[in-house]
């Protein structure tokens, strides 16, 4: 098709591939209605990238095949396959299983997803690689999605990717939502009519080609197609009445009046060529040959240039494609699908087989619902699970029998909602509810819509539902039960609507755990037991559970499996008996369980579980490092960032604008923000940036709102900052009330963090000779815990005491260690606080000396940790889903901001 006026257009990819030569990666999404030009344009880059020396690969997406997981993708990759040995071994597995290439347990996405990135960056090396996707809004989901990813992870390769994207589109295409855009307009009035002028090769009447351009709106194809489908005498002068078509099905139903005056045999072979998106011409002259028709029966149709046959069957354009199936009547459509699938090989490709199958039914068909069946099964094994959803709801469709077709729409149910698609999943479980269930499938049924609701609107319902649906499993399924109280407790604390007393009251009745009980057994015991008879009868019993979960993390580590999936919600139970240990130990593993598996979604909040341990433990550096790390993958995947990580640590760091837009933009988002625990967890940050900054009646409102939470952990960590915020604001009751809540737990975690914040808290309470003594404890314990920022907190509370006790010298040293330690680890508002004490004590606090890595980035300061280790680009890419291009690219800027040469020298460097 004509470039006719895209000279701006031309220019845009001219400079994708120019960035792509020099290594800085580059993608651009072109936008536009059907035949408006977007083919031309990624003709255009194929050829000027030929001539640049770029290798370019090509796939499109096809309507039909939206339902074949990863099959788009595997297009564009098949004929770098070859390259694949150099990838990691479980990067090579993942593409083997997604592509059925070989069998193993269905691979995380997004492992799918930096294993094609490393794939395209192999390729790279030999020499710049331009990759076109065409008709983009037809992926299969799971291929939109990889690609998608790899789009956002182009920082240093010699990669260009240019997807073609029909707008609008009938189908979701979040995958692509961000990435920069081309949006092509029609083309202006000279250069259409210059197109149709070369088109019709002869004078058109000028009411003629005034009526064609004004219809066809400046779209090429239809300047192109529409004269085709006009009368001579039309053209001669006539004139065409109006239509209220869009352009887009003008071309289509010029297409579609083409092939009606074919003859009927071309007809037919035509309807089985579009039938088939493989484009497959052995399977075409196979089905030809089994319905009796001669191959040169297709030759009318390649004359009228609807379709080409070389190596491939290729129609002129997806309308072609589009208008003559939806031309044929639906007989003649099954007959179609019912020859493809006698010709297709049930060995080599029994999904497509099933498919075929499946649209030639008129009715139902147990066998062919059943074939579909284990097609979703084979899907859900790649780790394609909308296509597993969409075949399994395809295969209720089909099936005859009431109770079986139940079963079925369940089970696609729940593969809808595992693959994102809540909204189809309810329509699913309205069907399944419509026929005859089993009891265990009825609980099952009342369990997902209990987790839909949670997940789609968080209602304050939520919990009541699960806690239903627990109550009716009881007797059904006994470990299904138990994990449902679990979940009805976590969305009690998470929705903070205090139901968490009232579900954990009903799991206390359930029956015993399985012998041996599972960790997650102890840990809804415990939970039930702490909600149900307080604080300090839990915690013993949260200590089993937690250490039962240590052990099984050991266990795990040694024979190579994940860990249980509750091990987020024990990490944060941890921080809820104050042991900085568990805390850590767990927090660490849940992200290096990620890591290992390639889970990023799992990544994504176990990165910041990890970041607020280490938040809490000072580490501030660090913690900023995994919450960019978790940020990234939220962009890259399209979830949603987890702000409570990302103020807690801006609260600490003293980032007073940024702390404040983020409790804003919280209090925004939520209708009834009162007890959420969101919420909380802002208000406990607000607590900290107030107390480091000096305004203690604002600190003292926030960590009231707080420590309203039933969330254990946040309770804990919130009391310490009521104490202090009370005590400077004059409030002596308020704080003596948290300081008792405080000790009582204290003493029953029994820990070395607990203990130490309790007895900073009393000292902030006392007087004289008893508050010194109790300053001293706090950090006699503190020291002994991991909890770095408390310690901290406590030299500066005690030399602000001395000072004002009048012991200057004394209260000097404590200042100066203050000073000195939370400097170093970015808390900029105390470190303030503690230089105004200090001045005030009659010494000028020394300047933090800056340093090299200063200069750093979170993510360099994370490359050079990693490399300081000893690991190879390829490994430090591995773990942060990056290419080792890329991190080539960050060490270079790494050695010119750290003034240093080589790889060896890193080991040097020291590290915040």
């Amino acid at each position: 098709m004509s470039l006719l006026g895209r000279r701006k257009e031309r220019a845009t990819i001219e400079q994708l591939l120019a960035r792509a030569q020099v290594g800085q990666g580059g993608v651009l999404v072109v936008r536009g209605e059907a035949g408006i030009g977007k083919t031309a344009l990624l003709d255009y880059a194929r050829a000027t990238a030929t001539t640049l020396g770029f290798r370019a690969e090509y796939a499109a997406g096809v309507e039909s095949e939206t339902q074949f997981a990863f099959s788009g993708l595997h297009q564009l990759c098949a004929p770098l396959l070859d390259r694949a040995a150099a990838l990691p071994g479980p990067q090579q597995t993942a593409l083997g299983v997604a592509f059925g290439l070989r069998d193993g347990a269905a691979p995380d996405r997004f492992l799918v997803g930096l294993a094609t990135l490393n794939l395209l960056a192999e390729v790279a090396e030999e020499g710049p690689l331009l990759c076109l996707v065409e008709d983009a809004q037809w992926l299969d989901q799971a291929s939109a999605q990889v690609l998608g990813f790899v789009a956002r992870r182009l920082v240093a390769e010699r990669i260009a990717l240019a997807f073609a994207l029909r707008d609008p589109a009938d189908r979701d295409i979040g995958a692509f939502a961000g990435l920069p855009e081309l949006p092509l307009d029609g083309l202006g009035q000279q250069d259409a009519r210059a197109l149709l002028a070369a088109a019709v090769g002869a004078p058109l009447d000028d009411v003629v080609r005034d009526r064609i351009t004004a219809e066809a709106r400046g779209n090429p194809l239809a300047l192109l197609e529409l004269p085709h489908s006009t009368l001579p005498a039309k053209l001669a002068g006539g004139f065409e009445l109006p239509d209220v078509l869009s352009v887009p099905r003008r071309v289509e139903e010029s297409f579609r009046q083409r092939s009606d005056g074919l003859p009927a045999d071309t007809q037919l072979l035509l309807l089985v060529a579009a039938a088939d998106p493989t484009g497959d011409v052995a399977l075409l002259w196979q089905a030809a040959e089994h319905l009796g028709i001669a191959r040169e029966a297709l030759a009318p149709a390649e004359t009228a240039g609807l379709v080409q046959i070389d190596t491939r069957v290729r129609f002129r354009h997806p309308l072609v494609r589009s208008a003559v199936y939806a031309a044929a009547i639906l007989p003649d459509q099954r007959r179609a699908h019912r020859v493809l699938a006698a010709v297709t090989d049930p060995g080599i490709d029994p999904d497509r087989r099933a498919w075929h199958r499946a649209q030639a039914v008129p009715g139902t068909d147990e066998d062919a619902a059943a074939e579909l069946e284990r097609t979703a099964g084979r899907a859900r094994g790649r780790g394609g699970l909308a296509a597993a959803a969409a075949f399994m709801e395809q295969a209720a469709m089909l099936t005859p029998e009431p109770g079986r077709r139940a079963t079925r729409a369940l089970e696609a149910a729940y593969a809808r909602h595992d693959a994102g698609a809540s909204e189809a999943a309810k329509a699913l479980l309205a069907a399944a509810e419509a026929g005859p269930l089993d009891p265990l499938q009825r609980a099952r049924l009342q369990l997902l819509r209990a987790q839909i609701a949670f997940h789609t609107t968080r209602g304050t319902d939520s919990p009541r539902l699960l806690l239903n649906a627990a109550r009716t499993l009881d007797p059904l399924d006994a470990a299904l039960a138990r994990d449902t109280y679990l979940d009805a407790i976590d969305a009690a604390l998470i929705n903070g609507g205090h139901d968490a007393v009232r579900v954990a009251t009903a799991a206390r009745e359930v029956p015993d755990a399985a012998v041996p009980p599972r960790p997650s057994d102890h840990l809804l015991d415990a939970l039930a037991r702490t909600f149900t008879a307080g604080y300090a009868a839990g915690v013993p019993a949260l200590k089993v559970a937690l250490e039962a979960f240590r052990d099984d993390m050991d266990k795990d580590r040694r024979n190579g499996g994940r860990s249980d999936r509750w091990l987020w919600l024990a990490a944060r139970n941890a921080v809820g008996i104050l042991d900085d240990e568990l805390a850590h130990a767990m927090a660490s593993r849940h992200v290096q369980q990620a890591r290992e598996t390639g889970a990023w979604l799992t990544l994504h909040a176990a990165l910041s579980s990890l970041a607020n341990v280490l938040i809490l433990a000072g580490e501030l550096t660090r913690a900023g490092e995994l919450a960019a790390e978790s940020t990234a993958i939220a962009e890259a995947t399209g979830s949603v960032p987890l702000t409570h990580t990302r103020i807690a640590l801006a609260a600490w760091r003293g980032d007073a604008g940024a702390a404040t837009q983020l409790n804003e933009a919280i209090l925004r988002r939520l209708s009834d923000p009162d007890g959420d625990t969101e919420v909380a967890v802002a208000q406990y940050a607000m607590a900290v940036l107030h107390n480091g900054l000096g305004n203690y009646a604002q600190a003292q409102a926030a960590a009231r709102r707080a420590c309203e939470t039933d969330e254990l952990g946040l309770t804990n960590i919130s009391l310490p900052e009521l104490v202090e915020a009370a005590v400077r604001a004059g409030q002596p009751d308020i704080a003596a009330g948290a300081l008792e809540q405080l000790g009582s737990r204290a003493l029953a975690c029994n820990t070395s963090w607990a203990l130490g914040l309790a007895a900073r808290c009393r000292a902030l309470t006392s007087a004289g000779p008893v508050a010194e003594g109790h300053y001293r404890e706090a950090l006699e314990r503190l020291g002994q815990s991991r909890m770095a920022g408390e310690t901290a907190r406590a030299h500066l509370v005690y030399g602000e005491w001395l000072r004002r006790e009048g012991r200057r010298r004394d209260a000097r040293e404590q200042l100066r260690t203050a000073h000195q330690l939370l400097s170093d680890m970015g808390a900029e508002a105390f470190a303030g606080r503690a230089a105004r004490e200090l001045r005030a004590a009659g010494e000028k606090p020394r300047k933090r000396t800056a340093k090299p890595t200063d200069a750093l980035t979170a993510q360099e300061l994370h490359i050079v940790r990693l490399v300081a280790t000893g690991a190879t680009n390829r490994e430090v890419g591995a773990q942060l889903f990056l290419s080792h291009r890329t991190i080539e690219a960050h060490l270079r800027s790494i050695f010119h901001k750290l003034d240093i040469t080589s790889r060896r020298q890193i080991r040097d460097v020291e590290l915040p």
